[in-house]
């Protein structure tokens, strides 16, 4: 199971990735979330500080954001920041990602738990051969995808992340084992029953004779 705090484009091992800003929320500078944590409660106390990700042209980029109030509404994430007390300052943090840094998090509380960093990169191995490489990881309410970059091919497969099809993560081997469903890599080859029969001109061409001769027989 990977968790939800991931280094993402940040230096690795250094910063976790926590959250983004999706939308400002009313007219009190409040932001609805997309989080990228397992415990928000936990991490989006009053007088937790965030690094910000945003663009050097924005006036908050080096800057940091501090919680002033988290709350669920209509059970979605909502949290309200210092300095941040209307939706024209909420506006210009849209699409904003919050960062925490690696020190402060503690290790995973389950044994088959890894932070989203921790399996970015690895090489992913089916049947002893090395096949792509895990690009990022995406989480879901369902379950959480691998999401894995063929060895020399410009897609992405998105790998279930599940015990039955990744049964192995080794991060000192810098490898994750799959055991994916067939056609999940690649394409089944077409079944025979399913290629169309070529026409045949000769009986074609019969077709209708034979179809007027037993309508011939049957008015007898």
């Amino acid at each position: 199971m990977a968790t939800g705090d991931t280094a993402g484009a940040q230096p690795a091992n250094t910063q976790l990735r926590v959250g983004r800003l999706v939308k400002a929320h009313g007219l009190k500078g409040a932001f609805k979330l997309e989080l990228y944590t397992d415990d928000p409660d936990g991490r989006f106390v009053a007088g937790s500080s965030f690094t910000l990700q945003v663009p050097e042209s924005s006036p908050w980029h080096g800057r940091e954001l501090t919680v002033r109030e988290f709350r669920w509404m209509n059970s979605h994430p909502v949290v309200f920041f210092e300095g941040v007390d209307d939706r024209n300052a909420a506006e210009a943090l849209v699409k904003a990602i919050l960062w925490i840094d690696q020190d402060t998090e503690a290790a995973p509380a389950e044994e088959d738990a890894w932070y989203d960093h921790q399996l970015v990169g690895l090489d992913v191995v089916r049947d002893g051969a090395v096949i792509g490489r895990v690009a990022r990881v995406d989480h879901f309410p369902a379950q959480d995808l691998l999401i894995v970059r063929p060895s020399g091919e410009d897609r992405e497969v998105l790998v279930p992340f599940v015990s039955a099809i990744v049964p192995e993560v080794d991060i000192a081997g810098g490898r994750v084992v799959v055991t994916p469903p067939a056609g999940l890599f690649e394409e089944l080859p077409a079944e025979a029953d399913d290629e169309p029969e070529p026409a045949d001109a000769d009986s074609a061409a019969s077709e209708p004779i034979a179809a007027e001769a037993d309508s011939d027989t049957r008015e007898d």
